[in-house]
């Protein structure tokens, strides 16, 4: 689901601000300034009981886009300025962490059902029948939950005509599919358990109050450009993010300080034929099936939540790992930086020491405006020319499987499945494929419901994107036809 809110804004802002204090003369004073500059004394607009409370958030929000969570505060008087002179000389990216600022968390309710004053206290009293604990009591002939009895079931929700009861959920708990985020017995705020957490980002999107963040990279990359020998691993998912053409984003990106631009699209060509032939040899060696694995949110599923589908995913390394490993190959000094719609790359770079800083679209977005860079006026840089439909296509949910399909013998007996989003219920299907039967012998699996255009860093809306992306692709040369002729 596309998000354009309040909330998202907010926190692009916040980097947006960050950004542009990077490239001016004064940068830890106008850091310093943020919350005040965005909450000032007269503001009438505060989210919260004050605009003190909302300028102790933003600071905190500030933190975050300088790569440092709320658990790296040690004192409360420490200036932002004083946490941008630690990025600055810091040696290694910020960590791969998703974090909750606890004063921003609202401490929503328990998610239960309750009874709305759309009732009518009907005589069928259905909502009274159903129920299986007696939870339903009836007071000035409405109806109420009791929560010391009611067991959220929802059968009351179910059976009311009027539509009376409704479920009230946490957001940042129901989006999460592997159940990583949950209330502190003592404050009642959100945590997240990173033994559990697979960087999905759906918590980070849901939150209604922005309250979850991850820790930017942004800093990192900026302080890196003002040393040249940078160069930028751009993921296919990068069209219909940002005005202007794609060769117009890779003259931005150059103005801006990258010393060259790489199109992972290249890298996910390497994976595609790769992909190929490690299904073509398991399946030749009688395994029932097997999974992509460039999702690395899947990846992280597997291995805290799926031990069982360990067995069947692919041991082909992703587009980002290809692309990187190419930019090493031209120049081992070089600074790489993959720049996506998704966070959980992070965790994969962390892993990769070939891959040195992720920025998503949000980071990205926020760093040219900061530089004063507008895309629609750069000069068109040209792209590579070993660049296919295939690894393009890897932008949307079911492309992995369309390039396979793709390069594929044509005798191959591929049965593709896919899986449009991870979600409890994708989890516990991908339990039955590994331990039961799989209806299929190629799996394609995405964290983000309709693939990496909808991830939680990305700018624009997917819907908008895939027609971008679509009329992009008209345009790019097969995979499948050179492989043809190589034949």
């Amino acid at each position: 689901m596309f998000h354009d809110n309040h909330a998202n804004r907010l926190r692009k802002e916040i980097l947006v601000r960050v950004a542009r204090a990077f490239f001016t003369d004064e940068a830890a004073d106008t850091l310093n300034r943020i919350p005040l500059a965005m909450r000032p004394k007269d503001a009438k607009d505060s989210s919260r009981c004050c605009i003190y409370k909302d300028r102790a958030v933003l600071k905190y929000r500030t933190m975050a886009a300088l790569g440092f969570g709320v658990e790296s505060e040690s004192d409360e008087l420490k200036p932002i300025s004083e946490y941008y002179a630690d990025a600055l000389q810091r040696e290694e990216a910020a960590p791969p962490v998703l974090t909750v600022i606890d004063v921003a968390c609202s401490a929503c309710v328990t998610s239960r059902y309750s009874a709305t004053n759309a009732c009518k206290g009907c005589i069928a009293r259905s909502c009274e029948s159903v129920c299986p604990k007696d939870a339903i009591e009836f007071r000035n002939g409405k109806a109420e939950l009791n929560p010391e009895k009611c067991v959220n079931c929802g059968l009351c929700m179910q059976a009311c005509p009027y539509h009376a009861i409704i479920r009230i959920p946490i957001p940042c708990e129901e989006a999460c599919p592997v159940g990583a985020i949950s209330k502190d017995e003592t404050t009642g705020r959100e945590v997240i358990d990173h033994s559990k957490c697979i960087y999905c980002g759906k918590c980070f999107r849901e939150c209604p109050f922005a309250a979850i963040t991850d820790l930017s990279q942004m800093i990192d990359v900026l302080k890196q450009l003002n040393h040249g020998n940078v160069v930028a691993m751009v993921a296919p998912s990068i069209v219909g993010q940002l005005p202007g053409t794609l060769p117009q984003l890779v003259g931005a990106l150059k103005q801006v300080g990258f010393a060259d631009v790489l199109e992972v699209a290249e890298g996910a060509d390497e994976t595609t034929l790769h992909e190929s032939a490690e299904w073509s040899e398991k399946m030749a060696e009688g395994a029932r099936f097997m999974t992509t694995s460039c999702c690395p949110a899947y990846i992280e599923t597997v291995d805290k939540h799926l031990p069982e589908m360990k067995q069947y995913v692919s041991d082909t390394p992703t587009p980002m790992a290809y692309t990187a490993a190419k930019a090493r190959t031209a120049n081992p000094d070089v600074k790489t930086v993959f720049i996506g719609p998704c966070i959980a790359k992070r965790v994969e770079a962390a892993r990769n020491p070939e891959v040195d800083f992720v920025l998503t679209f949000e980071e990205l977005g926020a760093i040219l405006v900061g530089a004063g860079v507008d895309v629609l006026e750069c000069a068109e840089s040209p792209l590579g020319d070993r660049v296919h439909v295939e690894g393009r296509g890897f932008a949307a949910s079911g492309g992995v499987t369309a390039a396979v399909q793709a390069v594929a013998p044509g005798n191959a007996a591929l049965q593709p499945l896919l899986v449009d989003g991870i979600d409890r219920k994708a989890i516990n299907q991908m339990r039955v494929w590994a331990n039961k039967s799989c209806p299929g012998n190629f799996a394609e699996v995405m964290s983000c419901e309709g693939g990496c255009i909808a991830g939680p860093g990305t700018l624009g809306n997917p819907k908008i994107a895939l027609r971008q992306l679509k009329e992009f692709l008209k345009d790019s040369p097969s995979l499948k036809t050179e492989c043809a002729v190589l034949d």
